[in-house]
């Protein structure tokens, strides 16, 4: 079976999906029930989109399968700017603040950080995204452990607050941050377009890139200040999913088994929707909301780290 076929069950599953999501037991309160389903999908379908490109291309930065942007600290930075809030302010702030001006703190907070980081760590010659992860690693471990000592010693009822963030939500979106993450993604996507062309040759390392006329530095820099903001816009839109990227990128490697990025980003992305509806149809119809999409995902998502783990354990 060849990638288009393959690409086509993938789209006809996930709107199958999609679908039946949105059918599902409405009891024929349509002008309810649809607006909201509809608003879910779409918040989907925009972290579908941001986590699946923003995973796929820094793979291809590092030529690493194992890795996620969240390895970043992006998580950690999002988990820690929640956290001072409800220690300095009180989770009264935290749960009374303007969505929109929520929204655009977590993005700035996260894509200032990037951009810092990668100042400082490209700022001398012959640095290499190795030492940026080793760095990222240091800062998210610091920021995941001034949150857990914050969180200590706050009142346990303010913590739940807190502890109601650190997994993703897509049932109270704002329709408002729809529209505008839409409209970052639309302006991140016409940026991108004409970088699409390099991922193909970034896979093959340094330097077959450079040797075949690609300007290296320059491209990775600017894939990565894009990596940054997809990953901030999907987590500050619906939260933290660690290991979805990681999931659906191997999982699209796996069964396209090609090089070229453009059929491997869009089959990471209908594998991403059909993981995120389908584990929501999970949450709300299997488990009746006592449990989240966030714990599904990062428990399959967590196991199969560890197959791959073993797995190039076992080719070295």
């Amino acid at each position: 079976m060849n990638n288009k076929a393959k690409l086509s069950i993938l789209a006809a599953a996930a709107l199958g999906l999609i679908a039946v999501f949105m059918v599902i037991q409405a009891g024929g309160n349509w002008d309810y029930v649809l607006p909201r389903r509809a608003t879910k999908v779409l918040a989907i379908l925009l972290t579908a989109i941001a986590i699946a490109f923003s995973t796929m291309v820094f793979q291809t930065l590092t030529n690493n399968r194992i890795l996620t942007p969240s390895i970043l600290g992006l998580d950690s930075l999002y988990m820690l700017l929640q956290t001072v809030v409800v220690f300095a302010l009180g989770s009264q702030a935290l749960t009374s603040m303007s969505k929109h001006l929520h929204f655009g703190l977590s993005v700035a907070g996260m894509v200032l950080f990037s951009l810092v980081l990668y100042r400082i760590v490209f700022k001398r010659e012959g640095r290499n995204l190795y030492f940026l992860l080793l760095v990222g690693i240091i800062f998210g471990t610091l920021f995941q452990s001034i949150s857990s000592f914050m969180q200590v010693l706050i009142d346990p009822n303010e913590y739940l607050i807190v502890q109601d963030k650190m997994f993703a939500s897509f049932n109270n979106v704002n329709k408002d941050l729809l529209a505008i993450s839409i409209v970052l993604m639309i302006l991140i996507g016409l940026y991108c377009a004409k970088y699409m062309k390099y991922l193909d040759v970034l896979s093959l390392g340094r330097e077959h890139a450079v040797n075949l006329g690609i300007d290296y530095d320059a491209v990775v820099k600017r894939l990565l200040i894009v990596v940054a903001i997809l990953v901030s816009i999907a987590t500050a839109l619906v939260g933290p999913i660690t290991f979805l990227g990681l999931l659906v990128a191997n999982v699209a490697h796996e069964l396209l088994r090609t090089y070229r990025h453009r059929v491997l980003i869009t089959g990471s992305i209908l594998i991403s929707v059909i993981a995120l509806i389908g584990g929501l149809l999970l949450v709300e119809r299997v488990f009746t909301f006592t449990t989240t999409i966030s714990v599904i995902i990062n428990l399959i998502g967590g196991v199969y780290f560890i197959y791959l783990l073993l797995k190039e354990n076992k080719s070295w």
